[in-house]
């Protein structure tokens, strides 16, 4: 008997690296994508040209693009909703931005938050009203 990698429920095995072609980082500048970063589908272009674009991507790209047009998504959801490695997911969010399909707003860095000390006399002045 041949060892086997699946059984029969597991259904046709894609392997990650098919999916990204290889790629192990998100598009040629090495954009980083931070698990809580929030993607959307970028709708500045909503003529038939993007519909023909995107019948042209794979079916990894479309399934995130249907899933960042029902609301926006963290990168960590779109690994969850999809099914899919986060570095996959990584990988393909870089050809959708840089095809200008979709767009990616970054987390606040720490160092931008305020403070806890402030965040507690706000709370404690709105208790005094």
């Amino acid at each position: 008997m041949k060892g086997q990698w699946y059984d029969a429920e597991a259904g046709p095995l894609v392997r990650p690296y098919a999916m990204t072609g290889g790629r192990t980082k998100p598009g040629p500048h090495g954009v980083r994508f931070d698990l809580i970063a929030l993607v959307v589908v970028d709708s500045a272009g909503g003529d038939g040209a993007d519909e023909a674009a995107e019948s042209l991507l794979g079916p990894e790209h479309r399934a995130l693009l249907g899933l960042c047009r029902s609301e926006t998504q963290s990168v960590a959801e779109l690994a969850a909703d999809a099914d899919l490695p986060v570095g996959v997911v990584r990988v393909l969010l870089g050809d959708l931005l840089e095809a200008g399909h979709v767009k990616v707003s970054r987390p606040v860095p720490p160092a931008q938050l305020p403070d806890e000390r402030i965040l507690r006399e706000v709370i404690e002045g709105l208790r005094a009203l």
